[in-house]
């Protein structure tokens, strides 16, 4: 039994973008997350140790801009490999047996059984 039946004479869309989007999401994300971690040392290194306030509330931003890259490289990296898998080949799902009708004469014929006839 084959789990995966290809459908026959689908022709495979050739690849796009959507790879070389997915190869260059593990450098965006080191070098974004690292970018983005620039002001917080640079606060470190230049701020006094009077200034605690300044450290930390930039800290909570770049913290946020942090997570927030990552949520839209991750969701970049979701839309890309969508669209690699639509490309994909495609398959023959199996057959589904309909219980009301075997025939379409059968399901034109079908009333529900609280219809009223037309003649009254």
């Amino acid at each position: 039994m084959n789990l995966f039946n290809r459908l026959p004479g689908f022709t495979r869309t050739p690849a796009g973008k959507e790879r070389v989007v997915l190869r260059r999401l593990p450098r965006a994300f080191l070098l974004g997350s690292l970018l983005l971690a620039i002001p917080s040392l640079l606060v470190r290194l230049l701020a006094g140790t009077d200034e605690a306030l300044a450290v930390t509330t930039t800290d909570i931003y770049v913290i946020s801009l942090v997570i927030l890259h990552w949520t839209v490289v991750f969701t970049v990296g979701i839309a890309a490999f969508i669209i690699m898998m639509m490309k994909g080949p495609a398959y023959v799902a199996d057959a589904y047996p309909l219980n009301e009708a075997e025939t379409l004469d059968e399901a034109q014929k079908w009333k529900p059984a609280n219809e009223k006839p037309h003649g009254r």
